[in-house]
């Protein structure tokens, strides 16, 4: 008899992080939070413009999804430390389906994403994404990044072009082709504010001096480094633009400046036609959304003592940000992990900071909206070209002859389709591949051996006895099906010894009882001695076990040598 279907596991309770980071909070942890999330703020005011104009729609939706996204994921989230808000990953993915679908699809593809995100959630599914192979995601990850610097190119050489394709092949042959419209002053601009980004001081690449004072040049370089070399490009690239007039595109000519208020909540047109048309934009933005944020809570993990994140908590919080933001016009939102890095050296230590963050942007864009009409893009070009460079995986590349062939073909092919085609044909093939390898590999581990020379020799007349190692799946039942062939001509008795062999699923019984017909026919008895309990269990859930006859399965292989004589099983 089949046994009961096992009771589906529970919900996930839904539970903030932020509730118990609460428990125990004091004054020295409040002014390290704000002080994190301050400094976090700061370092978003950038970046969140920067990643909304390189995905084709307006800075301020950047800012928007910043503010919101941010407040909700780290109130709702399951970290003590993410910060969540528009990232560089999304980059490729928003432009692509801006310029094939629309804005307003764009919205309902990312308020259908956080529906999905709060299900994966709910059902206890944010451990399924830590199951995708490391070679996948740092080959998508290098892809995208590849295609975010690609990007940048027109506004860091300033090329007059109107609007850029989201193809690659066609992105190459439009700055190809409007090469001779360069200004020398946006490439100036551009590679300045790079310079500044790289070089600036760092707090977390700050020596520790003990037991000797500071001299004057480490004190200094201690208070630079507390202020980010992304605001200092930004305000130094704009005062030079301002005082030497030059002629470069700033958020106020191309986009006509920030508002200074948020936006009204907007409910976008909704039919199920649409939503049928937006299957797979909807898809890529879910999985990349939560493949971002738990690999940036991870990171995070790794990064301070403080309790480890709860992935389906902090999959239903994304979930949630995700389809709130779009009725306000803000773009996908995700754990970004320059900000959230930038939140533990900071010395932030819960969720309290990353609303602290989301509270200052609100309060830039309510006060200071006006200062960023003479932002030039090509700085935020040069900010972005930095934000690229530290996103991917470079090393990974020098490093692939120490890797398997399988490795070396998963990674590059899945980084190819990502700069070729995009990230979902990306993934898919890169699971494709990872999954056809893995069976290879499984398969391989499979072995049927025949039973050592010596031992044999002491075998009865007419007994044979086999070895089954590893597992016994679908992608090795050849090697079962070989056995019959191996059975020696007066044999009456096949003994395979199961005792290393680990699991056993269907087409692997259906190989074995193919093999018992055969030797059935040949009046062969088949016995399996010392058989590991997962197999025990599906033999006899399938019947197979009174198939073969109880008496054939036997403790060891010495049992199997009880009868002497050729005893067959009955047809």
């Amino acid at each position: 008899m089949i046994d009961s279907m096992p009771p589906l596991p529970p919900l996930h309770r839904f539970r903030p992080r932020l509730l118990d980071a609460l428990q125990g909070y004091d004054r020295p942890r409040a002014l390290a939070d704000i002080g994190a999330g301050i400094t976090v703020g700061v370092v978003a005011l950038p970046l969140a413009m920067a990643f909304a104009i390189a995905s084709g729609v307006k800075p301020e939706q950047g800012l928007i999804t910043a503010i919101i996204a941010g407040l909700l994921i780290s109130a709702l989230g399951g970290s003590n430390v993410q910060i969540g808000g528009p990232a560089g990953a999304f980059i490729v993915i928003v432009y692509g389906i801006v310029e094939r679908y629309g804005l307003a699809n764009l919205l309902i593809s990312t308020a259908m994403a956080g529906v999905l995100l709060f299900l994966m959630g709910l059902f206890r599914l944010g451990v399924l994404v830590r199951y995708v192979p490391l070679p996948i995601v740092i080959g998508f990850t290098n892809g995208i990044a590849v295609l975010i610097a690609l990007s940048q190119v027109k506004d860091l050489l300033g090329l007059q072009i109107t609007k850029m394709p989201a193809d690659f092949f066609a992105q190459l042959y439009t700055l190809a082709t409007h090469a001779d419209t360069a200004r020398l002053s946006a490439l100036g601009i551009g590679l300045l504010s790079l310079a500044l980004v790289v070089l600036w001081p760092k707090t977390y690449a700050m020596p520790m001096v003990k037991d000797t004072p500071a001299t004057p040049q480490q004190k200094l370089r201690r208070y630079a480094a507390h202020v980010p070399g992304t605001v200092v490009a930004l305000v130094v690239t704009t005062l030079l633009v301002l005082l030497l007039k030059l002629p470069v595109d700033t958020i106020g000519s191309r986009f006509g400046g920030i508002p200074q208020t948020l936006p009204s909540f907007q409910l976008p047109e909704f039919s199920w036609a649409t939503v049928k048309l937006l299957l797979f934009p909807t898809l890529t933005i879910a999985l990349l959304g939560a493949i971002e944020s738990l690999l940036c809570a991870r990171v995070a993990d790794n990064m301070s003592d403080l309790p480890r994140h709860d992935p389906n908590q902090e999959l239903m919080a994304q979930g949630v940000a995700n389809f709130v933001v779009p009725f306000f016009g803000g773009i996908p939102a995700t754990g970004t992990i320059a900000r959230t890095v930038t939140n533990v050296r900071a010395g932030g230590t819960s969720p309290i900071a990353g609303i602290v963050h989301a509270l200052t942007l609100l309060l830039v864009v309510l006060l200071a909206a006006p200062l960023a009409l003479h932002i030039p893009l090509a700085a935020l070009a040069g900010i972005l070209m930095f934000v690229a460079w530290n996103m991917g995986e470079w090393r990974e590349f020098s490093r692939l002859r120490k890797f398997s062939m399988h490795y070396r073909v998963i990674l590059l092919g899945t980084f190819v389709l990502t700069v070729v085609f995009d990230l979902t044909v990306a993934v898919e093939v890169g699971l494709l591949l990872a999954c056809v390898f893995f069976i290879v590999r499984m398969s391989e581990l499979f072995r049927v051996e025949p039973q050592a020379a010596a031992q044999a020799a002491a075998l009865p007349p007419g007994v044979q006895v086999f070895e089954m190692f590893g597992p016994l799946f679908f992608g090795a039942v050849g090697k079962v099906e070989a056995l019959q062939h191996q059975v020696l001509p007066g044999t009456h008795t096949l003994v395979l010894d199961w005792h290393r062999l680990i699991s056993l699923d269907t087409s692997g019984l259906d190989a074995l009882e193919q093999l018992l017909r055969v030797l059935r026919k040949r009046q062969v008895r088949l016995v399996l001695a010392r058989v590991n309990e997962q197999p025990l269990s599906l033999m006899r859930r399938a019947g197979f076990d009174m198939h073969l006859g109880t008496e054939n399965i036997v403790p060891n292989v010495a049992a199997a040598f009880a009868s002497a004589a050729p005893r067959p099983a009955a047809g």
